[in-house]
């Protein structure tokens, strides 16, 4: 039981992360961001005032198992019927490249098999949370790309399975027969699932009456369905996060769905605000100062790569530029379920303490940085139902503003340049002719005047002299809309 200064401490933690999570909403950034911010602050490398994480890891693994729940809950069928064929082909070229890079990579650096698989799968996923908030704030949630990006995103989640399963087996002798079977009966007994759901009318759940007489059993009946899914599921040697997710998926196509996710949201928000708070304590500001190259090297190579392969896969995949830059974007970020990849491969000794906190590092600075990402998703909003055919088109109508005032600032110090340069001439030459030749005749008072007329309109640049020979100045354009023409001048 806790004594009085830990109850203490503990609720002093849980106002600072709360207000940390309400700071970032007040700049319409993702709470989650504040969540490991707090942490950071609260944790080993800020104040101290946690100094031992397992006081809440449990608590965060429980967050894990409700938000693959909650997504499974609020997972619409019908919705992502449209895109699964789009969605599915993309997380599994996600998934191809993610492995190819680090596999030659891995091959370069002399890296294990473990530790490619590792950060393959966890270089291939993107964060549900932080991507869904992104669409929400763009108003590009209900949208086609937004659609598309959910899509991707629920694949992803169901991949998380087998990459669990994976990763665990590399702990004993290798990757054993058992083990493609048990990721073979997951997949074919999840369609079949979700196939029996597609073409029936809404369920009832079992004790559904009893339940709907009692409020205070509704959020309990919905936990009582999880934990129990959880549990079967990790009887069966499967992971917990399936069993989970299969049961968000049967109470989502049921009639008690609203009542049931009402009921269990206020409780997957606390839980996974546990969650991120334990992914900030496990950063290490000392190793991240002390590796400092490295770890913004992995980050800038990560998000880059991450942004240009979504964008090519979902374009490749016959998606519109703006649909596929916009999707590609939100999802730039490495999800939380790398986190509990990275866990796992720990705790089975597949990777070494300053491997786990390079790779912890990686993913939470790479959820930190996301705002970033969030400014450019806010500005292709604005073009998303604009004509653009090319990608060039596209990084033009972002960026040429910015890129003519660059231009135009050139274009300034090249004049100015050009100005001393030739004032510096001028003031040369009027020295070198202060001591005229004694057989030169003085001039005519005509041609002296003439001569001062010449040289006053040299030095004075209002007399044009100077600025007659300058190169033009730069007009700068303004952002039309896209798909009209020019009106002649």
């Amino acid at each position: 039981m806790l004594d009085h200064n830990e109850l203490t401490a503990l609720a002093g933690v849980m106002v600072c992360t709360l207000a940390c999570g309400l700071f970032l909403l007040r700049f319409k950034q993702p709470a989650v961001i504040g969540y490991i911010l707090a942490g950071i602050i609260l944790g080993p490398s800020g104040f101290g005032l946690i100094q031992n994480r397992e006081n809440v890891s449990e608590l965060a693994e429980l967050g894990v198992l409700l938000l693959l729940f909650l997504i499974g809950m609020e997972l619409s069928l019908r919705d992502f019927a449209r895109v699964w064929r789009v969605a599915m082909l993309t997380m599994l070229l996600q998934i191809s490249v993610s492995l190819g890079v680090v596999f030659v990579l891995g091959r370069l650096l002399d890296w294990p098999l473990a530790a490619i698989l590792l950060v393959g799968f966890a270089m291939s996923l993107s964060s549900t949370a932080v991507a869904v908030k992104t669409l929400e704030e763009t108003g590009e949630l209900k949208t086609n790309a937004g659609r598309i990006a959910v899509g991707v995103l629920i694949a992803q989640d169901l991949a998380v399975v087998p990459m669990l399963l994976i990763v665990g087996s590399l702990a004993g002798s290798g990757v054993e027969a058992s083990t493609f079977v048990k990721i073979a009966f997951a997949i074919g007994f999840l369609a079949i699932f979700i196939k029996f759901l597609s073409g029936r009318r809404r369920l009832h759940l079992p004790f559904a009456q009893l339940i709907g007489a009692r409020h205070d059993l509704t959020p309990l009946s919905a936990l009582g369905y999880c934990f129990a899914a959880a549990a079967i599921s990790g009887l069966l040697g499967l992971s917990p996060a399936y069993g989970a997710f299969l049961a968000g998926l049967f109470i989502g196509n049921s009639n008690e769905r609203a009542a049931m996710h009402s009921a269990t949201l206020p409780i997957q928000s606390l839980l996974l605000m546990v969650f991120f708070l334990s992914v900030g304590l496990l950063i290490d500001l000392e190793f991240i100062w002390a590796n400092l190259g490295l770890v913004a090297t992995l980050l800038i190579f990560v998000t880059v790569l991450k942004t240009a392969m979504n964008v090519s896969i979902l374009h490749a995949l016959g998606e519109p530029w703006q649909n596929s830059f916009l999707a590609g974007v939100v999802m730039a970020q490495i999800g939380e379920f790398s986190f509990v990849l990275g866990a796992t491969a720990f705790g089975a000794n597949l990777i070494s303490p300053d491997g786990y906190r390079l790779l912890v590092a990686v993913i939470a600075l790479s959820l930190i940085v996301s705002p970033f990402w969030l400014h450019i998703a806010r500005l292709l909003h604005g073009m998303a139902y604009r004509n653009i055919p090319t990608l060039g088109e596209l990084l033009e109508e972002l960026y040429g503003l910015e890129a003519e005032v660059i231009a135009e600032g050139s274009d300034r110090i090249a004049r100015l340049a050009y100005r001393i340069g030739r004032a510096s001439r001028i003031i040369l030459k009027k020295r070198g002719e202060t001591q005229p030749p004694p057989e030169r005749a003085a001039p005519r008072p005509d041609t002296g005047e003439a001569a001062d007329t010449a040289m006053t309109a040299a030095e004075n640049p209002a007399a044009g002299g100077i600025a007659d020979n300058t190169p033009p100045r730069r007009t700068r354009r303004r952002r039309k809309p896209l798909g009209t023409t020019a009106t002649p001048t």
